[in-house]
Parts: structure tokens; sequence; C-alpha cells
């Protein structure tokens, strides 16, 4: 680690996102278009047309690599990986010779990810945010939107995948009233509310936020404690949206983003069971990367912790014990 603490220097302009009333309101995403099985579509299913790039560190681009990897879509979408910290021009891309994980971007030879928006919209005024599914044929992005482009990779390019991974969805049709009813809830006070509560800057919006974050994760592992997963015995994508933020949990939003009421390892018993039969899934683990999700964090968010001090935990083990699942619950 550098002891040049990069990055700090503009932290008023890059970490400026809550509003005049202390409360963090969320960028709504810009590009908004999809990848459909019609080969009539706007944007066909196509293999090797599409290329995804993300942040080990942004629970959001976690959603969609999680799906990438479990609808086996690596060798039909590529994928970019940029460094951990958010400097003065945003995410950067860099070797990984460099930033062990990180990558080059080899489609656009972009440096900062918003020369990838830019490419697609030269008057683009808003935030510079991952994920981003490009589309190299038409040299723009066809959506920033990870809710979308898991959706996408869910279904789109079943018939250009494996047998072993045609078929396969986290958003069955006959789940899936209950499966948008709780990723609304899930979403805005747990995915949303750690942000909510960490980036507040008025202890009343702080407290409304942070109670609202436990009361849910209260109601959570009552439901972890009658379902092996958040709908029954099928992991759905409502599961892959909530793990992304409890595998953060204990090793950032409890201290970093004061959300300390309780911490997942010692707390929420049901929630650990389910947090490792999760990370225990073939291909799961290696989209986990804790030492890009602690460094971004702490180093990138200057106004919330100046000294870029790193602490050591990685939360509860996930490795062990083993749980015993069905050797593929979806």
């Amino acid at each position: 680690m550098s002891s040049s603490k990069p990055g700090a220097a503009a932290a008023p302009e890059i970490t400026k996102w809550h509003s005049k009333d202390g409360e963090f309101r969320r960028q709504v995403s810009s590009f908004r278009s999809f990848v459909e099985a019609d080969p009539n579509a706007e944007f066909p299913a196509e293999a090797g047309r599409y290329h995804l790039y993300v942040s080990y560190a942004c629970p959001w681009a976690h959603r969609t690599l999680i799906v990438r990897k479990l609808k086996g879509l690596d060798s039909l979408i590529g994928l970019s990986v940029v460094h951990y910290l958010m400097g003065p021009n945003g995410w950067e891309f860099s070797s990984p010779d460099d930033v062990p994980g990180a990558t080059l971007d080899d489609v656009n030879g972009a440096k900062y990810v918003r020369e990838v928006y830019f490419k697609a919209e030269p008057e683009y005024s808003a935030r510079f945010t991952v994920p981003i599914l490009w589309d190299k044929k038409k040299q723009t992005i066809v959506n920033n939107e990870s809710s979308e482009i898991i959706r996408m990779f869910n279904s789109a390019f079943d018939e250009l995948l494996a047998p072993e991974y045609r078929g396969i969805t986290f958003y069955p049709e006959e789940l899936r009233p209950q499966i948008d009813e709780i990723n609304e809830w899930i979403y805005d006070t747990v995915n949303n509310g750690v942000y909510k509560s960490g980036f507040a800057t008025a202890q009343a919006a702080y407290e409304k936020n942070c109670r609202a974050l436990f009361q849910s994760l209260e109601r959570i592992e009552e439901i972890l404690s009658k379902n092996e997963f958040l709908l029954g015995k099928r992991l759905t994508e409502a599961d892959l949206r909530l793990f992304t933020t409890i595998v953060r949990f204990d090793p950032v939003y409890h201290g970093h983003f004061k959300c300390n009421l309780k911490q997942i390892a010692t707390g929420y018993p049901n929630m650990l069971r389910w947090t490792r039969e999760i990370y225990q899934l073939p291909g799961i683990k290696e989209t986990v990367n804790m030492e890009h999700i602690k460094k971004h964090y702490y180093m990138s968010h200057t106004q919330i912790n100046p000294t870029q001090v790193v602490p050591l935990s990685n939360g509860p083990d996930l490795d062990v014990p083993a749980v015993k699942s069905a050797a593929r619950p979806y």
C-alpha cells in the first residue's frame, strides 16, 4: 500500500454525495437498454459482443459478476476490473502487475471509466458508476443498472450457453411476485440502507436509516430461521442481491458506515449460515475480493476515513464450517 495516500486531494468533489438535509440519495442509472434473445432486437444476444466493466469492491457490480459466473457466461461476455481506489477522476484501470485483480481496459483503451461514458455519450454529466455493460459492435453502453444487467444475464444468452447452464434461472416465473416484493424493501433499507447510514451528514438522517437497516436485518434473520434461502429451498436473485451487502457488512459497513448495533458474525446466526452457504457454492468465492473491498471503502472515502488506514479483520470465516446444501440449489 502506498504511503502517499492517493485520491485524498479530490475528496471534497468525488465524495460529495449527500443532499442539503444530510441524506444520501442514490443516482438513477442513465443507460437502460436491454440485450434480448431476439436476433432482430436493438441489442441481440451474441457471443463475444458484450463486455462487462466492474469493480470487485462495488456490491452492485458484484451482483453481475456472480450471475455471469453462475450462468456460465465467462466465455461469452468479457470482463474488465478497475483499481480498488476511487481517485480524483473516479474509477481507474490498472495493470494486474500493479494492482492484483485489476485489469487494463483492452476494449476501449480507456484509463478511466469516465472515458467509457464519454465515448457512449459525449455530453454525459452524471456520476461514472459501475457496472457497465458495453456493446463492442455499436460502441456504446447498453446498460449501467445492475438489477437489469443480472436479468439479462439470467435469460437473454441461454441459447448460446453450454447445456448445463441453459435454463438456469434466478428469477423463476412462479416466484417473481415474491422476489419483486422482497427486493423492494431489502434494496431500500439494506442494500442502499448501509449507504444512507454511512454517507449521512446529519445525526437524524443517520439514526433514521441505521435503525431501519437493523429492523430489516431482524426481519431477514427471522425469515432465514425458517428457510434455507429467502424464498425457501431455492436460491434466487433476491439472495444474490442481498449476499453482496452482507458479505461486506462486518469488515466494512459495521465500522466504516457506523452500522454498529450488531454484527453478522455474532448477532445473526441464521444469516451467517446463509452467507456461508452461498459463499461456498462453486464459483462464488472467486468473485469476493476482500482486499479490493476493504481498500476501496477505507481509502477512497476520505471524508469518512481521512487517514486511509485499513482495518485488519475480513469478517467471519466463510470457508468453515462447511454448510451442506444441494449440489446446485437453483
